[in-house]
């Protein structure tokens, strides 16, 4: 139930905690709960990759909902994912706000119909700048922001992407790599396929796990975590588009 007059958010966790993340962070919640999160507010946490989603009578209490990222392919066919997507058809129905990162902005996509897959360009980690689209149609949390700069820094590890955005959808960004790396319907869906909400210890975290996995090459490593000595994303702004998004 709301308590009070609190706006109340739902983390959906679409992977496990790193063991980096729960020593440094207490888990990702924690990561998501400092970049999105504001006093006064309730957050909840559903594990939505060991099953745990929030009870249908429970969904319009919700102000907004965040979808992770996931080691898993948003295209796969295990339960979770497929409950997913019938929980995000019916918050789009209700027309609640949801915000999807890296898997979720893909599992977001391919829930409300767009096409989702591997790729073919291989993997994407490390810092990208993304070019915001010049002539957007007017949005409420788009245009609060006031001047958006042509090209944002945002942290990106990912294998995936979404190759069509689905029926009244807008591509607001796209980059040299990912042609859909941001896109929205109305003011009640956000997909964004970087990752606003890591800092770059984690993403450094994430390249020596994947190295030890086999994942990505040695040299290919190294380039990333020399481009991240060298330069900064711009996670301010992402915030605040974030921010603005769920709670404008």
């Amino acid at each position: 139930m709301r308590v009070g007059g609190e706006k109340r958010y739902a983390l959906l966790l679409a992977a496990e905690d790193s063991d980096y993340v729960k020593k440094v962070y207490g888990g990702y919640f924690n990561v998501f709960l400092a970049a999105f999160g504001e006093e006064g507010e309730i957050w909840d946490l559903y594990r939505v990759i060991e099953g745990d989603f929030p009870d249908i009578n429970e969904l319009q209490n919700y102000d907004g909902f965040v979808i992770s990222g996931s080691p898993c392919d948003a295209y796969g066919n295990d339960y979770w994912i497929l409950e997913l997507c019938l929980l995000l058809q019916t918050l789009y129905a209700m027309e609640k706000k949801v915000l999807g990162i890296c898997f979720g902005h893909q599992v977001l996509c391919r829930a409300l119909g767009g096409k989702v897959g591997k790729s073919y360009t291989g993997w994407d980690v490390g810092l990208r700048k993304v070019s915001v689209v010049k002539e957007l149609a007017p949005c409420c949390f788009l245009d609060e922001l006031g001047e958006i700069p042509a090209s944002l820094s945002v942290i990106e590890c990912h294998q995936d992407e979404v190759f069509e955005v689905p029926l009244g959808a807008e591509v607001i960004a796209s980059s040299d790599k990912t042609g859909v790396e941001m896109f929205r319907i109305g003011s009640h869906v956000l997909g964004i396929q970087g990752h606003p909400e890591y800092t770059k210890d984690i993403l450094q975290n994430l390249i020596d796990r994947l190295l030890n996995m086999d994942a990505i090459e040695r040299g290919f490593a190294e380039q990333v975590k020399f481009g991240l000595q060298t330069a900064e994303p711009d996670r301010k702004f992402w915030e605040k588009i974030c921010r603005n998004f769920l709670k404008g």
